[in-house]
C-alpha cells in the first residue's frame, strides 16, 4: 500500500508542531455551512496551502483534513480532485495526496507573467489615480510596514495583496484585473516564504512606487513596477536555493 502517511499537522494522529506549527483547535476553524459545501471546503483548503500551514510535499490525510473542517470525507475527496486537476495538489498511486512543490521553472514562469500584466497595470494606475485613490494606497502601505515592524507574516502577505490589489483596481482595466486575478493565489503562495526577507526593502519600492502614481508618472510607476516584481522574483529563487543548501 506504499509508504506510511505523513500525518497531518494538528490532526488526530500526530500533534506536533509543522514549520508554522499545529493547525491549532479544529472547532475554530470548521468551514462555512451557507455556501454549497464542496466549493467552502475547496476555498478552505486552498487558503491552508497558499498561506503554508499546508506545506509544499507535505501529505494530505482525508481523515485528518475532514475532521479539522468538521465535515465529511466525501466533499475533502472531491476538494483534493479539483485541487489536483489545478496544480495544487498531487496524487499519486498508491500513497495519496500530496501538496504540490512547484519547479522553479513553474514559478519563473507566473511571476514572468505578474511582472508584464502589474507593470501595465501601475501605468494605468498612475494615469487615473484621484487623490482619495492616493490616500487609500498609503493607508494600505501604512498597514504593510505596520505588520513589518510587528514582524507579522500573515499580514505583510495580505497587505502586499491588498496593495497590488487596488493599483489593479484603478487601472480600470477589467481584462487585466481577470487576469492578475487568476495569478493572484499562486503570488501569495511563492510570496508567503520571502515576505520577511523581502520585507523593508519592498515596502519602501511601494511608497516608491505609489509616490510615482501620485504625480501622475506612468513612466516611473511601470519602472518602479518592473523592478520591484523583478526583486521578488529573484528573492523567490535565492530563497529556493538558499533551502536547497541548507
Amino acid at each position: 500500500m506504499g509508504e506510511p502517511a505523513t500525518p497531518f499537522p494538528g490532526g488526530a494522529v500526530n500533534r506536533r508542531r509543522a514549520n508554522r506549527g499545529t493547525l491549532g483547535d479544529p472547532a475554530g476553524r470548521k468551514v462555512e455551512r451557507p455556501a454549497p459545501l464542496r466549493q467552502a471546503v475547496y476555498e478552505a483548503l486552498i487558503e491552508l496551502i497558499v498561506n503554508r500551514t499546508l506545506q509544499p510535499g507535505q501529505h494530505l490525510v482525508e481523515v485528518e483534513l475532514a475532521e479539522y473542517l468538521g465535515v465529511s470525507r466525501q466533499p475533502v475527496r472531491e476538494a483534493l480532485q479539483r485541487l489536483q486537476t489545478e496544480g495544487w495538489v498531487d496524487l499519486r498511486p498508491a500513497q495519496g495526496a500530496f501538496v504540490h512543490t512547484p519547479t522553479e521553472d513553474e514559478a519563473d514562469q507566473l511571476l514572468s507573467v505578474r511582472s508584464v500584466l502589474e507593470t501595465h497595470s501601475a501605468k494605468l494606475a498612475a494615469e487615473r489615480a484621484t487623490p482619495d485613490d492616493v490616500d487609500s494606497l498609503r493607508a494600505l502601505q501604512a498597514e504593510g510596514v505596520d505588520a513589518l515592524n510587528n514582524v507579522d507574516v500573515d499580514r505583510m502577505v495580505s497587505a502586499n495583496a491588498n496593495l497590488h490589489a487596488f493599483i489593479t483596481k484603478l487601472s480600470g482595466n477589467a481584462v487585466l484585473a481577470e487576469l492578475i486575478g487568476l495569478v493572484d493565489r499562486r503570488v501569495r503562495w511563492y510570496y508567503t516564504p520571502i515576505a520577511r526577507p523581502r520585507g523593508e526593502d519592498a515596502w519602501s519600492e511601494h511608497e516608491e512606487l505609489i509616490n510615482a502614481i501620485a504625480a501622475g508618472d506612468a513612466e516611473q510607476a511601470s519602472r518602479i513596477m518592473t523592478v520591484h516584481t523583478e526583486r521578488t522574483r529573484l528573492a523567490y529563487h535565492n530563497e529556493r536555493q538558499a533551502q536547497a543548501s541548507s
